[in-house]
Order: structure tokens, then C-alpha cells, then sequence
């Protein structure tokens, strides 16, 4: 058995688990039950997705999908921070209201 086949069978498995978690992350989107946890499941998206181009970018040499890898972790963290401060501002509009 030679390195590269290991290496390949291990690419496969980690597609694999990853299938799964994105599958799993996909239904807790759609389930919820509540906003934040919808937004929890989204930033799990962007790493799994991260993760996918990573394992992939191994499988196939290129070198390129690190530097795509690193843009979409960027923007995801931007999302996740403009999804909370969302969630926050939702949260205070809700609490001002029953105050009044």
C-alpha cells in the first residue's frame, strides 16, 4: 500500500464525514426552531464548506483552493458578525416594544 493510496482513501473518507455534517447542518437550517440557531447552523456551512475545499484541494494538487478557502472563512466571519449584531438589534426592538 503506498502513500498515495492512503492518502486518497483518507480523502474519501473525510468527503464522506463531511457529506454527512453538511447534510445534519442543512436540517438543523431548516428545522431552526429558533434564529439563532439557524445562524449557528449557517456559520457551520461556511466551515464545512471550507473544509470541502480543503480536502479537495489536497486530492487535487492545486494550490489555489487555500487562497479560496481563507477568502470565504473572511466573509463568513463577516456574515456571522452581521447576522449577530442582527439577532441583537431584533432582540432589543422586541424588548423596547414590551416595555412601552
Amino acid at each position: 500500500m503506498t502513500a498515495a493510496a492512503v492518502l486518497d482513501g483518507c480523502a474519501h473518507f473525510a468527503l464522506a464525514v463531511l457529506s454527512l455534517a453538511f447534510l445534519l447542518t442543512v436540517l438543523r437550517v431548516v428545522k431552526g426552531p429558533t434564529l439563532p440557531d439557524r445562524v449557528l447552523a449557517l456559520d457551520m456551512l461556511v466551515a464545512v464548506a471550507i473544509g470541502f475545499i480543503a480536502v479537495i484541494g489536497m486530492k487535487t494538487g492545486f494550490t489555489f483552493y487555500v487562497d479560496i478557502a481563507i477568502a470565504l472563512a473572511l466573509v463568513g466571519f463577516l456574515a456571522t458578525i452581521a447576522f449577530a449584531r442582527f439577532v441583537l438589534a431584533r432582540g432589543r426592538g422586541r424588548a423596547g416594544e414590551g416595555g412601552a
